[in-house]
């Protein structure tokens, strides 16, 4: 018998939770058959701070999730584990995170004049940390992805994914994303910085595997990025206020779900912003907008994408952000989201099965 069976049998998912790995789960990263990869990074967060401490809001928030799945069988099973999160890398956002806060302020003031030989400096040092992390995460997920691993991501500003991106291009010839957010995220660059947490989807399509861009919920986006949603035919968006007058006027949810899954190509990368959601359930993001999805509605449309026959290649959650004096609300939807998105992975993937 294998270890991982024999950590199976001796594990009760009806017990209580232990403290230890993710969810309580008995798996280590031998034994499981998804690896998460937390990632406490937020250096170019452009208003309120919070989200390099995500991975351990949601790790703490994760042994009070019910590990019962109604829709699929034995979901625990598949073997989750999330790798210890890197205390160097939440310390380098802290300090980088205090330059580029410093540089961001200036830049609102107006860029006076007499502090720009100060300032001058900053862009090519944030893209320079930043672009180290793209190849930490890079080394990281082709690491797990080499020994035949699911990998997932667990952010972290929005940023933090383009590494696990990259590495999953090389891997698969062809494939789409599946972007669930308020901001579109296509700006070349923002405030100089080229890997913005508003940069993402910007730079995910420099990945020539990248077939097709799909965005869900936007709400909160500049003229530049509207232009460029409309010209570039990678790009099909789905913009909350168009969403929602189609509801209104009673199109039904899973018709519109129906629609997103349509544009899909046969592979799909997802990409979860917690700001996708209505912001009464992530209020601590790093930039919440009105407006959003139930999460329920967004986990349906997950499991459309499964039930489809879409072969979903990895995902990752960004931007949870715990909030003031140990309010654990957006740390409890997160693992919530992850934990759901991990059995949805495991059915497409072929190692759960769907009742």
């Amino acid at each position: 018998m294998s270890l991982k069976h024999r950590l199976i049998e001796k594990f009760d998912p009806n017990g209580v939770s232990s403290k230890g790995g993710i969810f309580g789960l008995p798996f280590n990263e031998e034994t499981s058959d998804l690896i998460i990869i937390p990632v406490p990074w937020e250096v170019t967060v452009s208003y309120s701070p919070g989200t390099a401490r995500g991975p351990e809001a949601v790790l703490n928030a994760s042994y009070q999730v019910d590990l019962f799945q109604d829709d699929i069988h034995d979901a625990w099973k598949m073997g989750i584990y999330m790798l210890p999160i890197p205390e160097d890398l939440a310390n380098k956002s802290d300090s980088y995170r205090i330059l580029s806060r410093n540089y961001i302020e200036w830049l609102e003031s107006g860029s006076p004049n007499d502090l720009s030989e100060r300032f001058a400096a900053v862009p090519d040092i944030i893209n320079k940390a930043s672009k180290e992390l793209n190849d930490w995460v890079y080394e990281q997920a082709r690491k797990y992805l080499n020994q035949g691993k699911l990998v997932a991501l667990l952010g972290g500003d929005h940023s933090t994914p383009l590494g696990l991106m990259k590495a999953l291009s090389d891997q698969y010839e062809s494939f789409g994303i599946l972007q669930i957010d308020a901001h579109a995220d296509l700006r070349k660059s923002y405030e100089n910085f080229e890997f913005s947490h508003a940069s993402i989807a910007y730079n995910a399509l420099k990945l020539p595997q990248v077939s097709k861009l799909v965005q869900v919920g936007i709400r909160d986006y500049c003229q530049e990025e509207a232009i460029l949603a409309k010209e570039n035919n990678r790009i099909q968006t789905f913009y909350d206020k168009d969403i929602k007058e189609e509801m209104y006027e009673g199109k039904a949810w899973k018709i519109i779900c129906d629609d997103i899954v349509e544009q899909l190509p046969s592979e799909v990368y997802i990409t979860i912003d917690i700001d996708g959601l209505d912001p009464k359930l992530c209020p601590h993001s790093g930039t919440p907008v009105a407006g959003g999805f139930e999460m329920d509605q967004i986990l349906y449309l997950m499991k459309q994408v499964v039930k489809s026959g879409k072969k979903i290649i990895g995902f990752d959650l960004v931007e949870v952000a715990p909030g003031p004096e140990g309010d654990e609300w957006d740390g409890n939807v997160g693992a919530r989201v992850l934990y759901r998105m991990a059995n949805l992975l495991g059915v497409s993937q072929g190692k759960l099965n769907m009742k």
